[in-house]
């Protein structure tokens, strides 16, 4: 039987550091265990809090239910042939240290996804993506609990519903489900993904058959570490709001009135901007206010080095939406997830 902890203080369980209580919280560790703590808030008829590495959610206030902690481990090698490897993975395992276990096989795929907090079960969730890859790219199927029935689903990647920084389970499907494995397809030979301009840029004067995945996870590590703060050093849940999808007629007219702004093609009618940049010349960048602030170096980044509530946190994140609404006529959206 696992423990329920009652009167929970989460602020070590999120990168942003919050302090917000959960009524219960529990540590699961195994399929039993997940079976019994879902019948424990179905008998006292609670919420839940699915907890991974917590890097990607925002706590507005305490919550009313039960903070159900996934630490399942293990990796198991489910198939393979002479080209490539399925790889299941348990949903309580840290995702960077999935990509160290892919290199260390030389199993290609993870590479461009390095050093991106959280877990291997919320990652689907999120379609976590970076530098030119996409979850989806890499992904076969995922097993997760139903949480009325308790009963296993196993779900496809078409079943999975991905989008940009979209899945299912972000909508159809939310709250429903709890991941419990996912099984990566990987390459045992290479197939390096140099399309984000940073990446060919940085690997400009080498060979294609010279470059292995550890080259490029090494890269990206550095280029995220020159950007982005460490959640440990400085709170934060990384990219607070998605790149905005738009109009290409509507980019196009702010090109004319902004010609640095950079678009990225989607599709023939849409384009997709960069947040950061958009809040980073709206003035946001550094600014900070009642504990939470703009990271120095990236605006797309909110931290929280005062230990603000989250309460503050969306009331500063509010502020930013409506100055970049007002200047470019461009909406941004949250890409945390907000409790409760």
């Amino acid at each position: 039987m696992p423990l329920f902890l009652p009167d929970f203080d989460l602020k070590n369980f999120n990168t942003l550091a919050i302090s917000a209580r959960a009524r219960f919280y529990v540590s699961v560790t195994n399929e039993q265990e997940l079976r019994e703590a879902l019948q424990f808030a179905a008998q006292e008829n609670l919420p839940l809090l699915v907890l991974g590495g917590g890097s990607n959610i925002v706590l507005n206030d305490d919550f009313p239910g039960l903070a159900l902690h996934m630490r399942t481990q293990g990796k198991t090698v489910v198939a393979q042939d002479d080209e490539r490897v399925w790889l299941q993975v348990a949903a309580g395992e840290n995702w960077h240290s999935l990509v160290e276990y892919s290199l260390n096989y030389h199993y290609w795929g993870l590479e461009n996804l390095s050093l991106i907090p959280g877990s291997v079960g919320a990652a689907p969730i999120q379609n976590i993506g970076a530098y030119g890859v996409e979850l989806k790219d890499v992904f076969e199927e995922l097993v997760a609990v139903d949480i009325r029935s308790g009963l296993p689903v196993t779900f496809t990647k078409d079943a999975c519903a991905f989008g940009y920084r979209d899945s299912v389970f972000k909508n159809r499907l939310k709250d429903q489900y709890v991941i419990t494995s996912v099984t990566f397809k990987l390459h045992k030979n290479p197939q390096p993904n140099l399309t984000y301009p940073v990446l060919a840029e940085a690997f400009s004067d080498r060979q294609i058959n010279e470059i292995n995945p550890q080259d490029i996870s090494q890269m990206v590590c550095s280029i995220r570490q020159q950007k982005l703060p460490d959640p440990a050093q400085i709170p934060n849940v990384g990219s607070f709001f998605k790149n905005p999808v738009i109009a290409r007629a509507q980019a196009e007219r702010l090109q004319q009135m902004y010609p640095e702004l950079a678009i990225y093609p989607v599709d023939e009618d849409r384009v997709k901007l960069a947040a950061g940049w958009l809040i980073d010349r709206a003035g946001w960048r550094g600014y900070l206010e009642g504990g939470a602030g703009v990271h120095a170096r990236q605006a797309l980044v909110l931290t929280n080095p005062g230990g603000a509530s989250g309460k503050t946190i969306l009331a500063l994140a509010k502020k930013i939406q409506q100055s970049v609404a007002e200047k470019y006529g461009v909406d941004l959206e949250p890409e945390p997830r907000i409790y409760p």
